[in-house]
């Protein structure tokens, strides 16, 4: 007699439904954070942004997964220096200049005046100035040279942890500190961020981070003395902000993600040199 399997019970509605909402939730900051299209039934609702900072390193895994993924093509046809700067360029297109906007802002805002106000409107003008022509072309420049100058092995692991840890880092100003304008692109997902969203985001970021120390791509020397300067690179602007304005704005989390992923390059190069590795 033939068995008749027993059909599956459908999941509880309040799980699926539970995970249908990450997944806009996922999509969301995909959506706001990169030029890559999300699926149509996900929507948008200025609410979901704001739970949606618990995504933001997923999404710099993302962005490194694909730059890493473009690096490692070019790598065998290309000289190395090439082949980081063009992953760069795709990092750069994949997030719309995002970061490296906030970034540019922010050297013209807090480069041009003392005034709170007027560093506000400063960095509220859409037109870049010569704190920001050079700040960007200085960090475009490091971040570049630092890659290259990594042994090639530790390009794409290097990859792997200062994107999403970097944009962890950036969450951290939502997670601690006042957003100083009434309204503004990123006022949507300034609301308060919860310490369980933060964890979230945390622990997403460290996920890269066990791997590359698991398939021995990365030491843990290497590993703390990068997440370290990070670190410190992301309190030093939370204090600039904080002294100078009251608190930050989506330009500064653009420019904290920017300058803590520089930051975990050099320490990843500091940790070959010959000074720290002999």
């Amino acid at each position: 007699m033939a068995v008749v399997p027993t059909p599956q019970a459908p999941p509880p509605a309040s799980l699926e439904s539970g995970l249908r909402y990450e997944l806009r939730l996922f999509f969301t900051a995909m959506q706001f954070f990169t030029r890559l299209p999300v699926p149509r039934w996900v929507g948008f609702k200025p609410d979901w942004l704001a739970h949606a900072t618990r995504y933001f390193p997923a999404i710099g895994i993302l962005i490194a997964i694909l730059c890493a993924s473009v690096y490692a093509i070019l790598v065998y046809c290309l000289p190395s220096p090439l082949a980081v700067l063009l992953s760069t360029a795709v990092g750069i297109y994949l997030t719309g200049a995002l970061h490296e906007d906030g970034f540019a802002d922010v050297c013209d805002g807090f480069g041009g005046s003392m005034q709170p106000q007027r560093i506000l409107e400063i960095m509220r003008d859409s037109r870049i100035g010569a704190f920001g022509s050079i700040g960007i072309v200085l960090l475009l420049a490091t971040k570049i040279v630092s890659l290259v100058y990594l042994p090639p092995a530790q390009v794409i692991p290097a990859l792997l942890l200062a994107h999403p840890w970097s944009r962890c880092c950036a969450a951290g100003l939502i997670w601690r500190m006042d957003y100083v304008r009434e309204e503004g692109k990123a006022k949507p997902l300034a609301q308060q961020m919860s310490t369980t969203e933060f964890m979230v985001a945390t622990l997403t970021a460290m996920l890269p981070l066990m791997l590359c120390l698991a398939l021995d791509w990365l030491r843990w020397p290497a590993v703390i003395l990068a997440v370290l300067m990070g670190l410190v690179v992301t309190f030093f602007m939370a204090h600039r902000f904080r002294r100078r304005i009251g608190g930050y704005t989506g330009d500064c989390l653009g420019a904290v993600q920017q300058l803590s992923e520089v930051a975990i390059y050099l320490g990843l190069l500091a940790a070959v040199s010959p000074a720290l590795s002999s």
